[in-house]
């Protein structure tokens, strides 16, 4: 077996013990395949985040898979059906709001330096009623650190930087599309076939490690499906909410395309949410005060709703993780992974705490919990006298 040797001869001169270390063979060649595999695995970073969509997407779809099985119905034909619905239905649904939802945020995009100028010229006027002696120091001051264009070419290029990120990976807008659909016939063919290669995956292990990998494949795949399913539900839910509201409340010129906004960006746990009210408060600051209160409004019942009711019905505890290192998660993933690695990243990271729990934690609190059971009756047993 590999392994590093220390070896401690006294030294002739001070009798104190010379520490001498001795590298093996083998331990140079695994630290050398430990590099190329790193090395290999960034290359193959494009295909390893393909998997990682492929195996999101089929966790999400694979509870009608099984439900359809029990009926004796073949998985490759409910799967065919699966996809054909759902592509059926995002194309049905682009058809139908795409053109509009686009138009609107479009033209959303062209105004934003008007918005912009709104917002700055309101703060200013503040400020000058709240220094009324030096007014001018304060449209100096706002002259100078406040550029509007400045900020407009920030906000468009921090956003483009964010989806070359996500594009990088696949080369472009079209390579996404392709990447997107090989994911798709990617994850059907795992759930078709999943037993197979679930089982063969597993063998790689030795035993007993083997069946114990083997029993998480489904309480992974579970925590993960449901924690996108209920995402999505929810995005959905708010979309149409946000969508409704802002027409009630003066905003009907772009309350499908600032819905559409915030429902995506739902999608992101944390800093979903608080992306998608930004552009709807600056619409809502051109529209006077009452109009941003009431959009502030909106937004802040809207979230306390999600948090503290779609969350846990319809979410639930499917992530498993702190909120904190649900947030590192998806700050994580858009650092390396852009707007994907913010997606993809956090249902991975509910599955990953399937095995930290079912192979550390609770044999673990087990072993933990029988080593004071037995020290407590040891303690209690009686003294035989000797």
């Amino acid at each position: 077996m590999a392994s590093l040797f220390v070896h401690k001869e006294p030294d002739p001169l001070n009798g104190v013990p010379e520490q001498r270390f001795t590298l093996s063979l083998s331990n140079i060649l695994v630290v050398l395949g430990s590099i190329v595999l790193v090395v290999l695995l960034w290359q193959l970073r494009s295909l390893l985040l393909l998997l990682m969509i492929s195996v999101v997407l089929a966790a999400t779809f694979a509870p009608i898979v099984d439900w359809a099985e029990q009926w004796r119905i073949p998985r490759w034909v409910t799967v065919i059906l699966v996809y054909l619905t759902l592509i059926s239905g995002i194309i049905g649904v682009s058809l139908i709001i795409g053109p509009t939802a686009f138009e609107q945020i479009e033209r959303l995009i062209r105004k934003l330096p008007v918005y912009l100028k709104d917002v700055l010229a309101i703060a200013e006027t503040w400020a000058m009623q709240q220094n009324e002696t030096r007014p001018d120091l304060v449209s100096q001051l706002f002259d100078q650190f406040f550029d509007v264009q400045g900020v407009t070419r920030w906000a468009i290029t921090s956003t483009q930087k964010i989806l070359l990120r996500s594009f990088s990976l696949t080369t472009g807008f079209v390579g996404g599309i392709f990447s997107l659909i090989l994911a798709i016939f990617l994850s059907g063919y795992i759930l078709s076939d999943s037993r197979t290669l679930l089982g063969n995956l597993a063998r790689l292990l030795p035993q007993p490690w083997d069946e114990r990998l083997a029993a998480q494949f489904a309480p992974m795949t579970q925590r993960m499906g449901s924690y996108i399913r209920g995402r999505v539900l929810v995005s959905a839910i708010l979309g149409v909410a946000i969508t409704t509201s802002l027409g009630f409340l003066g905003l009907s010129e772009y309350a499908l395309g600032l819905g559409a906004i915030a429902g995506v960006t739902n999608l992101i746990p944390f800093l979903g949410p608080i992306l998608g009210s930004i552009p709807a408060l600056l619409v809502a600051v051109s529209q006077g005060w009452w109009t941003f209160l009431w959009v502030l409004l909106l937004f802040v019942i809207i979230q306390n709703i999600e948090t503290y009711v779609l969350d846990p019905l319809l979410v639930g505890s499917s992530v498993g993780v702190h909120p904190l290192y649900q947030l590192l998660a998806v700050l994580g993933g858009a650092q390396v992974l852009g707007i994907i690695g913010a997606l993809i990243v956090p249902p991975w990271i509910a599955g990953g705490t399937v095995l930290l729990e079912n192979l550390y934690l609770q044999p673990k609190l087990r072993a933990e919990r029988q080593l004071k059971l037995q020290n407590q009756a040891e303690a209690s047993a009686p003294v035989s006298p000797s």
